[in-house]
Parts: structure tokens; sequence; C-alpha cells
């Protein structure tokens, strides 16, 4: 695999393990729980290592972007199908402008090559 594709794929591993890791912080009950709340560590901390990698290629700017802007969509999907909270519209449409924001960013920016 390619060095960019490499990248890409640190990218969405990163993505993948921020949302376990706040749904794991959710299930620590305010960090009471020992297991959920060493796990959420451990996620984060595996988090933060892939984006690290996907910063060889990426830019710093396009891939935080996409991380929190995805990890934020992706962690709003998991209150709803696994805690049950509701969103208002309000929510939605803020939720809405991230994505916007994020395909502006990867459309459409010369930042960086993406």
């Amino acid at each position: 695999m390619n060095p960019m594709m490499m990248s890409w794929a640190a990218l969405g591993g990163a993505i993948v393990c921020e949302v376990i890791g706040t749904t794991l912080l959710a299930r620590s009950e305010h960090i009471t729980k020992l297991v959920p709340t060493l796990a959420s560590a451990a996620f984060y901390a595996a988090s933060f290592y892939l984006l690290a990698q996907a910063l060889r290629h990426l830019p710093l700017g396009i891939a935080y972007a996409i991380w929190g802007g995805v990890g934020i969509i992706l962690t709003a999907v998991v209150s709803v199908v696994v805690f049950k909270q509701r969103l208002d519209w309000i929510a939605v449409a803020g939720i809405g402008l991230i994505v916007a924001g994020v395909i502006v960013v990867n459309a459409f920016s010369k930042s960086g090559a993406h």
C-alpha cells in the first residue's frame, strides 16, 4: 500500500478509536468504573498514535478537520443508537454544518495533498 493510502487508513483508524474511547468514557460513569475508564484511555492513546501516523503524509489542518468532524458525527450517531439520546433540530443542523465544512475542506482546499 502506498504511503498516502496508509495515512488515510491511519486517519480512519484514529477516528474509530476516538469514537470508541468516547463511548467507553460515557460507560465509565464519570470515571468511577475502572475497566471502561482504562479502556477509554487506551483507545484515546491509540487514536492519537494513529493520528500522528496519518500526519506523516496528510496536512495537519486537513487531518484534524476530518478527525474532529467525522468523530463528532459518529459520536452523535452512537449517542442516538446506543444511548437512545435524542438530537433536536439545532443539533442536527450543527452537525450538518460540520459535514458541510469537512466536504468543503476536502473538495476545494488547496492546503495540501489530499
